[in-house]
């Protein structure tokens, strides 16, 4: 190989061949940093999640398992990215276009690069015989819109995306709620044992921000208790 001096030379020394094993040794060792592409191999193992999805549509739940590849793990670069998804319900009618949905989006993830726009395009899809309200309060205009709820918190959940509340808004909406809750006395309990589902007052409007019905009168401002919206600003 051929190397231009483009400076003055003031001076030279000479390196055995012995020498210089070491730095290239050290070289060699340097641990290499990857990124998530088409051509990393899936492990035998994989850490995945599997969330559940019970719409008023379907007698049957859905069950969605997202499975995640860490990358180079045990080093300062460790990360944790989603790698393949699966959807699984006794409910067949759906069978052929979720099938079709899981392999393109389990394609999207092992391409690499921003997985994250996934969200907003499947919970823009709405269904034209109507959206309903999954437990807790939040509409939703589809199945699929739910999925995307779905991916939307897994990937919070492995820090590929930001909760969008920083600590002044969740200090905010925890203010308020318990504000509201004092004054009308409203005790509030669980419908059922799933500990995620979050109960609002009972009463509460549909917020036009975050679809949740979590927005109350309070101040004589429409308050959203679940993203924090306000009439007044």
């Amino acid at each position: 190989m051929t190397i231009k001096i483009s400076e003055k030379i003031v001076g030279y020394e000479l390196v055995s061949a012995d020498e210089q094993k070491p730095a290239a040794s050290v070289a060699a060792a340097a641990p290499k940093f990857v990124e998530m592409h088409e051509k990393v191999k899936r492990p035998e193992s994989l850490v995945g999640s599997t969330y559940k999805i019970k719409t008023p549509n379907s007698e049957h739940a859905f069950y969605v398992t997202i499975n995640d590849i860490v990358l180079n793990q045990g080093s300062t670069h460790e990360q944790r990215r989603p790698f393949e998804v699966f959807i699984n319900s006794k409910n067949m009618e759906h069978y052929q276009w979720i099938a079709a949905l899981t392999l393109i989006i389990s394609a999207v993830f092992r391409k690499g690069g921003d997985c994250t726009f996934l969200v907003e395009e499947l919970k823009s899809v709405f269904d034209p015989k109507g959206g309903y309200f999954k437990q807790g309060g939040q509409w939703m205009p589809s199945l699929v819109a739910e999925i995307g709820d779905v991916l939307e918190r897994h990937l919070k959940f492995i820090g590929l995306m930001d909760d969008g509340l920083d600590e002044h808004q969740q200090q905010f909406i925890a203010q308020k709620r318990a504000e509201f809750e004092q004054r009308s006395a409203v005790k509030q309990a669980a419908a059922n044992c799933d500990d995620s589902t979050e109960i609002y007052p009972a009463g509460a409007q549909l917020c036009s921000k975050c679809h949740t019905q979590a927005a109350v009168q309070m101040d004589g401002c429409l308050t959203c208790l679940a993203c924090g919206d306000s009439k007044c600003g």
